[in-house]
C-alpha cells in the first residue's frame, strides 16, 4: 500500500475561541494538560506510519511553527520523511492569502509535485480524535474510489455546522450539502479526505485555478459529485471539532471521563516539550491539606487547596484555602489564597489574587464583545492577566490578555469585557 502525502490544514483563525487565539492559531491552542490541538492529527499520522506532511499555516503561525519545529517529536525527521510548514506564497497582497481549504492546497502544488504522490490525505489540524488512517486508505484503494470522505453521525442540532452526506447501500456518496439548515441524514463530513492525485490536480485546476471556488466542502466536492466515484468511510470513535469555547471546554472535561471515549493515555499522543515539558519542571507537589478529585495534574504543579474536575497544565499553583471546580488552568497560572474559580478557562501566566471569585457558568448568556464565542456561561481569562485581590468576576466575562491590576476599577458583572493592555514583546507563544 503506497503511503499518501498528508496535507494538514492548520491556518484557521478560530475567532469563536476568543482571546485563546489572541496570539496563536486555533491548532496551537493548548489542550488536555500538556498538548496542543494539532498534536492529535500529527500523532494520528505518526501512528499510521506516513512519511511526508505539509502543514498549511496562515493566521498567527509563529507559535505553531515553533511547536512543530523539525517534526522530530512525531518522528518526521529524516532523509526520506519530514514535515514542512507551508504559508501562503502565490503573491504579495493580502488577497493572495489562503481563501479556503482547497485554495490552500492549490497554492502548495510546488511542495506536492516533486514528491510524486499517488494519493493525498487532507486533514484538519483543529479536531480532537484518534483515528487509524490506514483503514480508510485500504478501503479507498480496494473500492477504486477517486475520493473517500470520512464521515460520522452527528446530532440533529449540529447539522448546520457540517457538510452533510447521503450514501447508498454500498457506501457511495450520492449527495453532499455544506452546512444545510436541516437535513434528513445524520452523516457529517469530518473534513478528512483521500484524493487520487490525478483527480485532485484536475479538480483544483478546474475549480480553484479558474476562480470558480476555493473550498473543498463548499465548492470542490459538490462540483465533482456525480462525475467521480465518492466513497464514505464511517468513523464511530470519539471526534470533536473544538471550534467554540463551549466545545473546547466540553472536550477538556471529556479527558476526565473514562466513558467519553477520549483517552489521551491510550491514544499515545506525542507533543513538543520545548517550552514547558516535564524536563523543565520538578515533580508536582501536594500540600497536607490539598484535595484533588478527578483532575489532570502534569509536572511542576504545587497544590495546597481544593481542585475538583479540572484540567491543569505544567506549573500551576493553587494556594491554601483556594477552590477550583470545573476549570482549565494553563501553564503557570497562580491561584491565591482563598480564591474561588468555577467553570472558567484561564490562559497562561495569569495571577489570580487572594480572595478572587470567578463564578462562571451560573447563567447562560452572551458577552458584550465576544458574543459569538458561544461561551455557555464560561468565563475566559486571557494570557498574562493579573486579577487584584478580592475581585469578583461573573459569568460570560472575557478579560483580554495582559490586563493588569490597574485595569479593574470594580467587580466585573455578567457578560462584560475587560480590555487588555498592549501585548508585551513575545516572539512565540511559549
Amino acid at each position: 500500500m503506497n503511503k499518501p502525502l498528508v496535507m494538514l490544514l492548520a491556518g484557521g483563525g478560530g475567532t469563536r475561541l476568543g482571546v485563546l487565539v489572541h496570539d496563536r492559531s486555533k491548532p496551537a491552542v493548548p489542550f488536555g494538560g500538556c498538548y496542543r490541538i494539532i498534536d492529535m492529527a500529527l500523532s494520528n499520522v505518526m501512528h499510521a506510519g506516513f512519511d511526508w506532511v505539509g502543514v498549511l499555516t496562515q493566521y498567527q503561525p509563529l507559535s505553531l511553527m515553533s511547536h512543530i519545529g523539525t517534526g522530530e517529536p512525531w518522528n518526521f525527521h529524516g532523509y526520506r520523511r519530514g514535515v514542512r510548514i507551508l504559508p501562503p506564497r502565490t503573491g504579495q497582497a493580502a488577497s493572495d492569502w489562503y481563501r479556503g481549504t482547497a485554495d490552500a492546497v492549490w497554492q502548495s502544488m510546488d511542495f506536492m509535485r516533486p514528491l510524486k504522490p499517488e494519493r493525498v490525505l487532507v486533514l484538519s489540524g483543529d479536531h480532537v480524535y484518534r483515528m487509524d488512517y490506514r483503514g480508510m486508505l485500504a478501503k479507498h484503494i480496494e473500492s477504486g474510489a477517486d475520493v473517500t470522505v470520512a464521515v460520522r453521525e452527528v446530532a440533529a442540532r449540529d447539522v448546520s455546522r457540517f457538510g452533510m452526506v447521503w450514501i447508498d447501500a454500498a457506501g457511495n456518496i450520492t449527495r453532499f450539502e455544506e452546512k444545510p439548515p436541516a437535513a434528513d441524514t445524520r452523516l457529517a463530513s469530518m473534513g478528512i479526505y483521500i484524493f487520487e492525485w490525478r483527480c485532485l490536480v484536475a479538480a483544483l485546476e478546474e475549480i480553484v485555478g479558474s476562480g470558480k471556488g476555493t473550498d473543498f466542502g463548499q465548492d470542490v466536492i459538490p462540483a465533482l459529485l456525480g462525475r467521480k466515484h465518492f466513497l464514505a468511510h464511517r468513523f464511530d470513535g470519539y471526534w470533536r471539532d473544538v471550534g467554540t469555547l463551549s466545545s473546547y471546554f466540553e472536550a477538556s472535561m471529556d479527558t476526565l471521563d473514562p466513558k467519553s471515549g477520549l483517552d489521551l493515555d491510550a491514544w499515545e499522543i506525542c507533543t513538543s516539550d520545548q517550552y514547558s515539558g516535564p524536563g523543565d519542571r520538578p515533580p508536582s507537589r501536594f500540600g497536607p491539606r490539598a484535595e484533588l478529585l478527578d483532575t489532570r495534574v502534569p509536572a511542576g504543579c504545587r497544590i495546597d487547596g481544593r481542585v475538583h474536575r479540572s484540567v491543569l497544565f505544567p506549573g500551576v499553583q493553587v494556594a491554601g484555602g483556594a477552590r477550583v471546580e470545573e476549570a482549565v488552568l494553563m501553564d503557570g497560572v497562580r491561584v491565591g489564597e482563598g480564591a474561588v474559580i468555577r467553570r472558567a478557562i484561564i490562559d497562561k501566566d495569569v495571577c489570580v489574587g487572594s480572595g478572587v471569585i470567578i463564578d462562571g457558568g451560573r447563567k447562560a448568556g452572551s458577552n458584550t464583545k465576544y458574543g459569538k464565542c458561544d461561551a455557555a456561561g464560561l468565563s475566559l481569562i486571557g494570557k498574562g492577566v493579573s486579577l487584584p485581590a478580592g475581585l469578583r468576576v461573573g459569568s460570560n466575562v472575557v478579560i483580554e490578555p495582559w490586563a493588569d491590576e490597574g485595569s479593574f476599577a470594580s467587580d466585573i458583572p455578567d457578560g462584560e469585557t475587560v480590555i487588555g493592555t498592549a501585548d508585551p514583546v513575545i516572539v512565540v507563544d511559549r
